[in-house]
């Protein structure tokens, strides 16, 4: 029985607290310039946020990597940690790697996070990993179900389905993926947004509605090549919950909290 407190809340949370560490089994390799900026079998994942963990390294496992320190300090989300300027051969990326300090978990003494977005490429093994690490605790599941589907937005019917593929993510609603047959792509205007997901891989394409009320920008998404995590997803096109009027078997779905909305994914 689901009560008022969570009948919105359709999905498992998350469980993982913030400033928990735990040992990467996978080599993490990090490149700017094309140049190795470290390459380490001993990564942690340390949960900063509790949607997802970044990795630390270990400062002897810094190849081309140097660090200069910034002398400034600041209280992330797993302890206190020392700024420093990462230089990868002529490269210098400027406030880019936090080294753990004194008061932070012991397991982190004597390694370094970086700033994601301040590498050129992350690799896990020989797979590239794009927006932030996997997390270990989170499942992306993708079925097919007979489950009806209609989408709405100011009354309009932009799509009906007479089934789908449901895509099931740790912290997430559940997403309704639509065969394009079942689309009045007449409603929708196409969009040159382009989002990267670690779990599913690059979109292809995003759709946007104009109506009565104004325009709504970005409610439906397609991955036409998704990792192979999420391979049944591939060619089929889901809106935002968040966004539209979302009736599954006949029932009309509370809107989650738009996840834009709120602080971090």
């Amino acid at each position: 029985m689901i009560t008022m407190a969570t009948e919105s809340v359709l999905h498992p949370s998350l469980i993982v607290p913030i400033g928990h560490v735990e040992p990467v089994p996978r080599r993490i390799r990090g490149m700017v310039g094309g140049r190795v900026a470290f390459d380490t079998r001993r990564a942690l994942y340390v949960w900063e946020w509790q949607a997802y963990p970044q990795f630390s390294i270990p400062i002897e496992d810094l190849v081309e990597g140097v660090l200069d320190d910034d002398k400034h300090t600041e209280q992330l989300g797993a302890g206190p940690a020392h700024r420093h300027t990462l230089r990868v051969g002529p490269e210098v990326r400027a406030g880019a790697a936090w080294v753990w300090g004194e008061g932070s978990p012991e397991a982190l003494r004597d390694t370094v996070r970086f700033e994601w977005e301040a590498l050129d490429a992350w690799f896990e093994e020989d797979e590239p990993v794009f927006v932030h690490p996997r997390s270990p605790y989170s499942r992306v599941d993708a079925l097919r179900s007979r489950s009806t589907v209609r989408v709405e937005v100011d009354g309009v019917v932009l799509a009906e389905a007479s089934g789908c593929v449901k895509l099931f993510e740790t912290g997430l609603p559940t997403r309704y993926y639509l065969d394009p047959m079942n689309i009045d792509w007449t409603r929708l205007r196409h969009s040159d947004t382009v989002t990267r997901c670690p779990y599913k891989g690059t979109t292809s394409d995003y759709w946007s509605f104009d109506g009565d009320t104004g325009a709504h920008e970005d409610i439906a998404w397609t991955y036409d090549f998704p990792t192979i995590h999420a391979n049944r997803i591939a060619g089929l096109t889901a809106f935002y919950n968040e966004h539209v009027d979302l009736y599954v078997d006949g029932f009309l779905l509370p809107r989650p909290v738009d996840p834009t909305q709120v602080a971090s994914d």
